[in-house]
């Protein structure tokens, strides 16, 4: 209640003071009373605004004054810093024309040490090219045996497997003695052939197996054992010649000497005989033979070195008439397989050739290979085209001289497409040695069943699939640039694809042969008689070997002993060449 009441007197005093303050406005004396007192502040204002004016104009001289003053001195200042700007600025195209050129420089150098370093990168990348190359080069040589090139089984290097040729083939049955084999044995001698008799009693340690008694009493049995064994006994044969004399004339004269007792004491034609066979098959040095003789003798035989090296010099002068005989035949064959290899003479190079078939073995000596000593021999001239020559690539073969129909030995062939393969590893080679394994042994399959030529069909398969693989091969070979493989590679397809007919020609007709492999083994024992003696005195005596090697290998392979047949050349009869072709094995 009383708020109630102290705000409504409230009101009404507010209200009686607006009534007063509206009633102030209506009369105009508030007006007025505003209205003077704006006059009186805008009277004040001017003054100021008069004050300021005048400390504005003051202020205005003034800043001329400073400006003036600043004015002069900043453009001196303006001018001596666009000086030492443009100064500045020269000195920074100086340095940016230096950086200019430093940085063309640095760009030249940059690409010389490019073109230096790319020059370089390429250089050692031809060398380590060239080392890789020579690296698989050294490497093929490593690897190369007798499945590869013509080194020999006993020349395989270190730490390599021999390869042994071996053409039979697996049966599958177990290996030694197979079931209901009979077993060979010594025969036992005829008890009239017995020469010697040795009787073996019990000896004094002897005792019962059973209970170890020595007490024994002989039974008047015996268990036999024979052996068969030599003896070498010295004969001396007195040879007497008689005198005689003429009863008409009374002139003494003795019968007729052998030329070979011309000497109060000689030896006789089997120690001849055994002294020539050691020197010429087994290979024996000539110093070793009179050991050897001495030593079967117990010392009663011991000639001296001359004596044997005087031995083969006329057993081949002996043997003209043979060797030419032989020469005369050779020339008559259908086939005929010749060679050469290398010996060595007083530590020179020299050739021992062979020429033979299966029943004959020719061998000559020169000085040195080549068509010369061909010639001297006068057999490959004087063939004609009726003869077919086997040969390992000789090229000499293909010579105008002569006229005789050719053939190339595959085994060699394989060998090179072997060694080409390892060392380029293209195994187009290998697909090419393939194939002629392939019909080398469906040819072999056929001739054991009895067929003697291969069908049409056969023929055009093979024909084609060597015409594809040879211009693959071709192509595989021009593309390798190495200076180590490629030549040998090129060449070995080249020679293919040039004589492809000499190398195949066993294809059609099966009489001819595949290899030179008989040529191969008639002249093995030079290597070894090369191993064993080291080498010949001189060519002749090289030539004084080849005429006895030729007369004994030729006995042999028709069945006459090597000592028989010596027996009768140091008679003074050598088996004449006729009577070696008709002996019958």
């Amino acid at each position: 209640m009383n708020s109630s009441f102290l705000i409504n007197t409230k009101l009404q005093m507010e209200n009686r003071a607006l009534k007063q303050e509206v009633k102030t406005f209506k009369n105009g004396s508030r007006y007025q009373k505003l209205q003077n007192g704006y006059r009186r502040i805008c009277r004040g204002y001017k003054k100021e605004i008069s004050q300021l004016r005048k400390a504005l104009e003051a202020a205005n001289k003034k800043i001329e004054e400073v400006r003036n003053l600043w004015y002069d001195q900043s453009v001196t200042e303006w001018e001596k810093y666009q000086e030492q700007l443009k100064k500045k600025d020269k000195i920074i195209q100086k340095l940016a024309n230096k950086i200019r050129e430093v940085m063309a420089k640095c760009d030249e150098k940059i690409v010389t040490i490019k073109r230096v370093h790319a020059e370089e990168v390429e250089r050692l990348n031809a060398t380590i090219a060239t080392l890789q190359e020579k690296i698989d080069h050294m490497e093929a040589l490593m690897a190369r045996d007798s499945t590869n090139t013509n080194l020999p089984t006993a020349q395989t290097p270190p730490g390599k497997p021999k390869h042994i040729p071996n053409s039979r083939r697996n049966t599958g049955k177990p290996k030694g003695g197979q079931s209901g084999h009979k077993r060979h044995t010594l025969a036992v001698p005829d008890k009239s052939q017995i020469t010697h008799t040795t009787d073996h009693p019990v000896k004094e340690d002897e005792v019962c197996p059973k209970c170890g008694s020595s007490d024994f009493t002989y039974t008047g049995e015996v268990e036999e054992k024979y052996e068969y064994d030599i003896e070498i006994n010295v004969t001396r044969t007195l040879h007497k010649y008689w005198i005689a004399r003429c009863n008409e004339c009374g002139q003494e004269f003795r019968t007729g000497i052998d030329p070979n007792l011309r000497a109060d004491c000689q030896y006789g034609p089997t120690i001849k005989a055994l002294a020539l066979s050691l020197i010429n098959t087994t290979n024996a040095a000539i110093n070793k033979v009179p050991l050897l003789l001495s030593g079967l003798t117990k010392g009663e035989i011991h000639p001296c070195e001359g004596y044997v090296a005087k031995l083969q010099v006329k057993g081949a002068k002996d043997l003209q008439q043979f060797m030419k005989d032989m020469s005369e035949y050779l020339i008559t064959l259908p086939l005929l397989y010749w060679d050469d290899t290398v010996a060595f003479a007083n530590k020179k190079r020299i050739c021992i050739r062979f020429y033979g078939n299966e029943r004959v073995s020719y061998y000559v000596a020169h000085g040195e290979k080549g068509l010369k000593g061909i010639l001297e021999d006068g057999i490959l001239e004087a063939l004609t085209e009726m003869t077919r020559v086997m040969h390992d690539h000789n090229k000499i073969n293909y010579n105008r001289r002569f006229g005789f129909l050719n053939l190339e030995c595959n085994a060699h062939l394989q060998r090179d497409l072997q060694k080409s393969a390892d060392e380029t590893g293209h195994t187009i080679l290998l697909e090419i040695k393939a194939l002629i394994s392939a019909t080398m042994k469906d040819r072999k399959n056929l001739i054991e069943n009895g067929i003697k030529e291969f069908d049409e069909d056969y023929i055009h398969r093979f024909e084609d699939r060597m015409t594809c693989l040879l211009e693959l091969g071709k192509e595989t070979a021009d593309a390798n640039t190495s200076k180590y493989s490629g030549p040998s590679e090129r060449a070995v397809v080249k020679r293919i694809i040039d004589f492809r007919e000499c190398f195949f020609a066993w294809v059609y007709d099966f009489s001819l042969p595949t290899t030179n492999n008989l040529s191969e083994r008639n002249l093995r024992g030079i290597k070894t008689k090369m191993k064993v003696a080291g080498q010949f005195a001189s060519v002749e005596t090289a030539k004084h070997f080849s005429s006895m090697k030729s007369y004994i290998t030729t006995c042999q392979k028709n069945g006459i002993n090597e000592i028989y047949a010596l027996m009768r050349l140091t008679n003074g009869s050598p088996i004449s060449f006729a009577d070696v072709l008709s002996h019958t094995k």
